[in-house]
């Protein structure tokens, strides 16, 4: 199944910051970076205690996410909870 939101997104974009801001107010510490495809936000990942890029997706629906560490190269959309093909990205 091909994920319909890839419609949304940018895969041009990529972290401007690689720190989760939103961690950083609250004095706390993060386990990996997530970068929203719709607009740039970066928050932290499922694993971190705070969940800032979830909550940034429940916020204002944008959907997709990817990595925010250079080198990695993958798509995670929030609604349908899969992994998308990053060649049919963008499309």
């Amino acid at each position: 199944m091909e994920c319909p939101h890839v419609s949304q997104i940018d895969t041009n974009i990529k972290a401007e910051t690689q720190v989760c801001e939103d961690c950083m107010r609250l004095g706390d510490t993060w386990v990996q970076l997530r970068v929203c495809k719709t607009c740039g936000y970066v928050g932290c990942c499922d694993s971190s205690k705070n969940r800032h890029a979830r909550a940034h997706h429940h916020e204002t629906g944008h959907p997709i996410i990817g990595p925010a560490a250079p080198g990695q190269e993958w798509l995670w959309c929030y609604i349908d909870d899969a992994y998308v093909e990053a060649e049919n990205a963008g499309k």
